[in-house]
């Protein structure tokens, strides 16, 4: 019975998975061909051509305003107000606005004398400053009531848009049908060539999706929409980018699609500037999904279909990626059919995966695409899962290269010079397991997430989830440290009287929930989450509280060097030879194994053999309840 369940699951998730990335496509192509063809289309006005020279026409364009959330932007604030004084349009219909959100370096003064540069002086431009950084939406609901216009265009700072931008938006608003207006978006400098293929795949798409009524969302680069459509969005909202424009495709406006208006991204995009970006995209996927679950209604008829078939099917990609290899493999003893699937779906996998640590490798277009697809849909699933278990607050921070904001808080350690003993490929493979380890870990184990959350809840008052600050990587600069995520244990509020003290065995703040969990590991199951963000390793050294760090490093020798260029670890050789620490003396003992495990790295088989033993350990400390 189980068989057929998974078999006939496996199926659907794998029909699905091809749907998507294949069959929605082409059926997209096909049905906007035939809209156009069957449906009488509505001929867009010829822009106007000022060749920039005021004339009696120009009191027919509508009054625009542009809105340009900015938070650390110096680096291309003044480009960004040098293009926007090249843009065609009447002055007497123009007004800009630059929102300084907070920010902590010279964007507001540079917007300011870049504005009295003799070629932008005719703007109209007001720089306004924020004092505390509350987010770009916090910005936008404050601002956009206060714009005296009928078109509001929002544009991020680090997009140059096409000269003629303005008047081609102006004879598309020409339709009263138009509530919303998206940009052809377009990169500069691409980190990858997956990456470039897929964004003109994703135009293609909003051409094709426009013909069927919306496009789905816009993109922040820049896209306009009409001032009394405007709803301030709930504080929380993620893909502002999404949601606003949705909510006004839900009032029964159109969202329309113009290619010949041109949003050039300028800033070089890096493989972990996209993939940070694209979990927090997947963690606004499944929040939009929730805010906007009326477009899944067939009166919506083409929107609907779109919706489903673009945006919710993409949230669920990586779990259905994930279930539809993990169901192959268990089925692949019992059938041809699925050892079939299962090796074709590993093959896949490899050529992605080797892309992405190798990009150099000579893997093609396919290659790179793969590639993309895995790494884009991995992080919407990390995403996805941050903005179900809370850890997603929907605070609006910028993602760049160079952004203070990309960095995790560190304690300096000028003395620490050495490099580390770890083997490249030992490293490379190292991460490669934990991604796939963890990732599938947290699709066979999510359902019994709400089974632990109800009887945490049960058992005593508070919170599922507990976080606490950890000691992390030690590299040559820095020691970083981070939020370690477990499910909570003890009573709420364990140490408002004693402080940070080490847990004793027969702890009274332990809950009788929580001694279970701790026997059996399972409050450490959302440490997976830690994995796949970077904080963590499967196996590595248990990672310490900063509140103990100077008095272990000044009781215990080479206490600080046993996590230098090593992730700290959910197992590990300490872990699975002690238990919890109780005291000093216990993390001395633990040191030994630590530094130990450190020199298994040097090599590439000790460590592989060394991983495997210890993962198989732990599973039998869980099953044996031997956990502390």
């Amino acid at each position: 019975m189980w068989q057929q369940l998974i078999s006939s699951l496996t199926l659907i998730a794998i029909v699905l998975i091809i749907y998507h990335h294949l069959g929605y496509p082409l059926l997209l192509r096909w049905l906007s061909k035939k809209t156009s063809s069957v449906k009488p289309q509505t001929v867009k006005p010829q822009a106007i051509s000022r060749a920039f020279q005021d004339s009696a026409s120009d009191a027919d364009l509508p009054r625009i305003a542009i809105m340009v959330p900015a938070y650390n932007e110096a680096a291309w604030i003044a480009e960004k107000i040098r293009n926007l004084a090249a843009l065609d349009y009447p002055g007497s219909k123009l007004s800009i606005v630059i929102a300084c959100d907070g920010c902590q370096d010279e964007t507001a003064a540079l917007a300011r004398q870049t504005a009295d540069e003799m070629a932008c002086r005719h703007l109209n431009i007001t720089v306004m400053e924020f004092a505390e950084n509350r987010g770009k939406v916090a910005t936008m609901n404050e601002v956009i009531p206060l714009l005296a216009c009928d078109l509001v265009a929002l544009s991020d700072v680090s997009a140059i848009i096409s000269c003629d931008a303005l008047l081609q938006a102006a004879a598309s608003f020409a339709d009263p049908a138009v509530g919303v207006l998206n940009s052809h978006y377009q990169i500069y400098q691409p980190g990858t060539g997956g990456e470039e293929t897929y964004w003109q795949y994703q135009g293609r798409l909003k051409t094709q999706e426009a013909a069927l009524g919306a496009t789905l969302g816009a993109h922040g680069a820049f896209y306009l929409f009409r001032r009394e459509l405007f709803e301030p969005l709930p504080a929380d909202t993620i893909n502002d980018d999404f949601v606003l424009p949705m909510r006004i495709v839900a009032k029964g406006y159109r969202a329309a699609h113009e290619n010949q208006i041109i949003a050039l991204e300028l800033e070089a995009s890096s493989v972990a500037m996209d993939f940070k970006r694209r979990q927090r995209i997947g963690a606004g996927n499944l929040q939009q999904v929730v805010l906007l679950k009326q477009l899944l209604s067939p009166r919506y008829r083409g929107v609907a279909f779109l919706f489903t078939s673009g945006k919710v099917l993409r949230v669920l990609s990586g779990y259905l990626m994930v279930f539809a290899l993990v169901g192959s493999l268990l089925l692949a003893d019992e059938s041809s059919v699925f050892l079939c699937l299962a090796l074709i779906q590993c093959f896949l996998y490899l050529i992605a995966v080797t892309t992405l640590i190798f990009p150099a490798a000579p893997t093609g277009k396919l290659g790179h695409t793969l590639a993309y697809l895995v790494s884009g849909h991995a992080a919407s699933l990390i995403g996805s899962l941050r903005y179900a278990l809370g850890l997603e607050k929907g605070r609006w921070q910028r993602v760049t290269a160079l952004s203070a904001s990309d960095r995790r808080p560190f304690i300096i350690h000028s003395n620490q010079r050495r490099s580390s003993t770890m083997n490249p490929i030992t490293a490379k493979t190292k991460r490669v397991m934990d991604i796939i380890i963890a990732g599938l870990g947290l699709a066979l184990t999510l359902p019994v997430f709400p089974v632990i959350a109800l009887a945490i809840k049960l058992d005593s008052p508070g919170p599922v989830f507990f976080q606490q600050r950890r000691i992390g990587q030690m590299l040559p600069e820095q020691t970083r440290i981070f939020n370690i995520l477990k499910f909570r244990t003890m009573v709420v509020n364990a140490e408002s009287v004693t402080g940070a003290v080490f847990a004793s065995k027969a702890d009274p703040r332990i809950t009788r929930v929580g001694s279970f969990l701790r026997k059996t590991r399972l409050d450490e199951l959302p440490q997976l989450i830690n994995v796949l963000r970077g904080d963590m390793s499967i196996v590595g050294p248990r990672p310490e509280r900063p509140e103990f760090y100077q008095q272990l490093e000044s009781a215990i020798p080479f206490f600080t060097e046993r996590t230098y260029g090593i992730l700290p670890g959910i197992t590990g050789l300490a872990q699975i030879n002690q238990g919890y620490d109780t005291s000093i003396e216990d993390v001395r003992s633990k040191v030994a194994f630590d530094h130990s495990y450190a020199l298994i790295l040097g090599s590439f088989w000790p460590w592989f053999r060394t991983d495997l033993m210890i993962m198989g350990k732990t599973f039998g400390i869980m099953l044996g309840r031997r956990g502390q």
